[in-house]
């Protein structure tokens, strides 16, 4: 069985990973979960402090990762329509577009919000829906940076109780 938690565990880590570039999937909390399964393991002893704290991290990533776009827009300019429109587009982009909503959903929508404030101002627009962009891109990184952590937890974990694993 720890056998099976192992590879159910690492795979989760990598397609945490992968998570980190596709929408649909939350990646630190994927590899999250490949953690906690090598924890579950009978080889690797449970440390309840070190899975909270790696749980809580993934958990404040996942949510932040809805606000960056918004924040990106507020610090290139946008005003409170960019920011607004930013969210909206973020929600219908993902219902609509599927993985593609999440890049082009909060760039139209700061564009559209700044637009309605503004319909003259063009620059603006194109510069708060920029600023949304390098918010995806930062967020990507952000999740990216935790799932490759985590990975390195879990290999790291791994390595010190290998001999374990595989002394029949």
């Amino acid at each position: 069985m720890d056998i099976f938690l192992l590879i159910v565990g690492f795979s989760l880590t990598i397609l945490g990973i992968i998570g980190a570039f596709l929408p649909v999937l939350p990646g630190p909390l994927t590899s999250w979960f490949g953690l906690l399964l090598l924890h579950l393991t009978d080889t690797v002893p449970l440390n309840w402090t070190f899975l909270g704290i790696t749980l809580g991290v993934a958990i404040a990533i996942w949510i932040i990762d809805y606000f960056i776009p918004a924040l990106g827009t507020k610090k290139f300019g946008g005003t409170r329509f960019g920011v607004i429109g930013t969210m909206i587009g973020l929600i219908v982009g993902i219902l609509f577009l599927g993985p593609f909503g999440i890049i082009i959903g909060p760039f139209a929508g700061a564009f559209i919000g700044e637009m309605i404030k503004d319909s003259k101002d063009t620059s603006r627009a194109l510069k708060a829906g920029f600023g949304s962009f390098l918010g995806f891109l930062t967020s990507v990184f952000l999740k990216f940076t935790a799932a490759i952590i985590f990975t390195a937890f879990y290999v790291s974990i791994f390595w010190e109780y290998k001999e374990a694993f595989f002394n029949f």
